[in-house]
């Protein structure tokens, strides 16, 4: 591979990378950002790593997540600087911005990013200028929660994620120290969290990057339910099984898949905890399999209320939390010589003995009892936890406290088939819209106007934070109306009896979840839609009625 010369054209460096990353075919998307190239790659095992390494002109190559980040050498920088080769970026400003309003470089401490926000840990949070990043421009609001500075951005959180990194010279997606280095997570400092942040930090961390998927599949198989109830599609159909093989994988194979994230969480080797997750599942580990599993070694087994740990949730993070801690207690002992297969056999094996003795009943009789407790309140009074959980989601969606709820509501899926526990949160999303759409008829505030359409756009599909946090929130009114008509809708849905019976999107995207996948019953579909729809007028009328812009501000 020949040297990068000055008076290459811009293309030239793409052209030498492109064979090492399986070609402009294997490339989703390239960024050139100052000195680093960032691209997302649909399949990173077609990438070379070494060979791009290799490169005369790149300093540091990272590939992880199927993103690549190429560091150029400074004399290639400079080279390119030269001839105008950069491809600068419409985000560096606002980076420059956020890093100088968090306390700068050396304040922060790691940085991530969800859907809609930067998520800064900082060394001190009072060094942040809040204000300020509240008034800049592509900057929805800031929230502080969790021991984590967040950063709203919205949609384009990616890229200014990104940049931010850039600017910041900050390494992606860990911890870094005074120079802008990566921690190794083995070695990194462990930050003090109460028992409640560590448990949302868990939450977040191992069932957020399912949700997508999850919601997917939910909607394959709500779809399918669909069709067969208009009588598109027959269930005994061969179109019928394979789709739902699609729609139905996700929950059944869920050990193995939060195996993955759990692993990624808490520092063990993915593979050893997905094998660890894969066993869990073996056809044999089923007391309808006909095969003898009442006890191991003489020490009785005893299997979950469902006879088998497909679809659990508890279990397999319980276990993978014990292997990871496990594993860095015993791992220094083993010789190097013998640790390629000894650390995973011993890991693997100790690991689910201990899950099917003692980590898999508990945990099973965990999420059981967290299903009865459900169950219980809303027996005692289902409209009642409906409106409590509508008028309550936003806060806690505000905080980022929501996903501590999820596993209740997988809980119930998988163990019963269907849940209502999470039933009276879905028509807050509307009541958003109604609310966002009033603010935009109503405001004559034209940085309030520009922000409505993208937050309406976002709320139909679901994604209420940059509503709340640059629309409604704000303006405190309109968040109180949402909440309230949250738990009108909420007690309404529960009063109609409206049963989630998949994980589907929120939003518009959510409406296939309550249709029943057995009975192909769509009766809480078709409520859903009209429950929604109210929420969406309900709190239109309201905002529209008692919404006023704030006075201008005077200037000094």
């Amino acid at each position: 591979m020949r040297p990068l010369q000055e008076t290459e054209p811009r293309q030239a460096l793409l052209d030498q990378l492109l064979p090492l990353v399986g070609g402009e075919a294997n490339v989703a998307s390239t960024t050139r950002r100052g000195s680093r190239i960032s691209m997302t790659l649909k399949d990173e095992s077609l990438a070379d790593p070494a060979a791009l390494a290799a490169l005369p002109f790149a300093a540091t190559v990272s590939l992880r997540n199927g993103r690549l980040r190429l560091e150029l050498t400074e004399q290639a920088y400079e080279t390119r600087k030269k001839e105008n080769l950069l491809m600068a970026s419409k985000y560096d400003g606002l980076a420059r911005i956020i890093v100088q309003n968090v306390g700068g470089k050396s304040n922060i401490v790691s940085l991530t990013h969800c859907m809609t926000r930067l998520r800064f840990k900082l060394q001190d949070e009072s060094k942040a200028n809040t204000d300020v990043l509240k008034e800049t421009d592509g900057i929805v609001t800031v929230i502080q929660s969790g021991g984590q500075y967040m950063v709203v951005i919205g949609q384009q959180v990616a890229d200014v994620y990104d940049a931010v990194c850039t600017v910041g010279h900050i390494t992606p997606g860990g911890a870094v120290d005074d120079n802008g280095n990566a921690i190794g997570s083995a070695d990194a400092p462990k930050e003090k969290q109460s028992l409640f942040n560590a448990f949302v930090s868990i939450i977040t961390t191992v069932f957020a990057p399912c949700l997508g998927v999850l919601a997917a599949t939910g909607i394959v198989k709500g779809f399918i339910s669909l069709f067969v109830a208009i009588g598109v599609l027959s269930n005994t159909s061969g179109t019928y099984n394979i789709l739902y093989s699609l729609g139905d994988s996700f929950f059944y194979f869920m050990p193995m898949l939060l195996a993955y994230t759990a692993s990624k969480k808490f520092g063990l080797p993915e593979l050893e905890g997905m094998t660890i997750g894969a066993a869990l599942l073996y056809p044999y580990l089923s007391t309808t399999s006909g095969m003898d599993i009442s006890n191991l070694f003489g020490i009785p087994v005893v299997m979950p209320a469902s006879g088998n740990y497909t679809s659990s949730v508890l279990p397999i993070v319980c276990a993978i939390a014990f292997a990871a801690w496990f594993e860095k207690k015993y791992k220094k002992f083993i010789p190097d010589s013998c640790k390629l297969f000894f650390v995973p056999l011993i890991t693997c094996g100790v690991t689910f003995i201990l899950t099917l003795w003692i980590i898999g009943p508990i945990t099973s009789l965990l999420g059981d009892g967290l299903g009865i407790a459900l169950n219980a309140i809303a027996n005692f009074n289902g409209i009642l936890l409906g409106a409590v959980v509508g008028g309550l989601w936003q806060i806690l969606v505000m905080f980022g406290l929501h996903w501590a709820t999820v596993p209740l509501m997988l809980n119930d899926l998988a163990t019963k088939g269907y849940s209502n526990a999470l039933t009276g949160m879905f028509g807050c999303t509307f009541a958003q819209c109604g609310a966002v759409l009033a603010i935009y008829l109503k405001t004559k505030n034209s940085k309030t106007k520009s922000l409505c359409v993208p937050a309406l756009i976002s709320g139909i599909a679901g994604v209420t934070e940059p509503a709340i946090y640059g629309l409604t929130l704000p303006k405190k009114k309109p968040f109180i109306i949402t909440c309230i008509v949250g738990a009108i809708t909420g007690a309404a849905l529960m009063a109609f009896n409206v049963t989630g019976y998949t994980s589907a999107g929120t939003g518009i995207f959510g409406y296939t979840a309550y249709i029943n996948t057995v009975t192909n019953d769509i009766s809480g579909m078709i409520a859903s839609i009209v429950i929604s729809l109210i929420a969406v007028v309900l709190a239109f009328v309201m905002v529209y009625v008692t919404y006023s812009d704030e006075p201008a501000k005077a200037k000094k």
